[in-house]
């Protein structure tokens, strides 16, 4: 990710904030991945109107891989970037939920914490006025995903 002092700053370019909410993105769509197959989640077990927390799960690394590959044949949308990134960090906090509850190790329910605190700096920089250009915001988005993506390998799914 970025460091929070060499964040760029709120007026970087559109390809800036390309880069920079893809590689959270991408982190998050990883830890997503590596969260379902610890618990056993095969992507097949995909259901349009999701019926338990596999199906959710499932369904949820679908969208995220759809909207990764969506991002990279658009234009430099920081709006949407970091809308998608919200959404790959929201898919890796619904994976974490349910990898969780597989086993109670200190290192699972920080990994869990992790990916929720990550999940909900990448809203809050996508939402409001920020809308995925508030150097600040992304800068704790970054943190948090760093964070994140340590926690999970530590709980040793990644």
């Amino acid at each position: 990710m970025t460091d929070p002092s060499k964040s760029p700053s709120d007026s970087a370019s559109p390809d800036t904030l390309r880069k920079l909410h893809s590689a959270r993105a991408r982190s998050a769509y990883e830890r997503a991945v590596a969260a379902c197959r610890h618990a056993g989640i095969d992507p097949e077990a995909a259901q349009t109107v999701p019926t338990g927390p596999v199906g959710r799960a499932a369904n949820a690394l679908r969208l995220s891989a759809q909207s990764l590959t969506a991002l990279a044949g658009t234009a430099p949308d920081p709006a949407a970037d970091a809308r998608c990134a919200r959404n790959a960090a929201a898919t890796a906090a619904l994976a974490a939920q349910v990898a969780g509850s597989l086993d109670e190790r200190a290192e699972t329910a920080t990994a869990l914490r992790a990916a929720l605190t990550a999940s909900q700096a990448a809203a809050t920089a996508a939402g409001g006025t920020a809308a995925g250009q508030d150097a600040a915001l992304n800068a704790k988005a970054d943190d948090a995903e760093e964070r994140a993506a340590a926690a999970a390998r530590t709980a040793g799914w990644m």
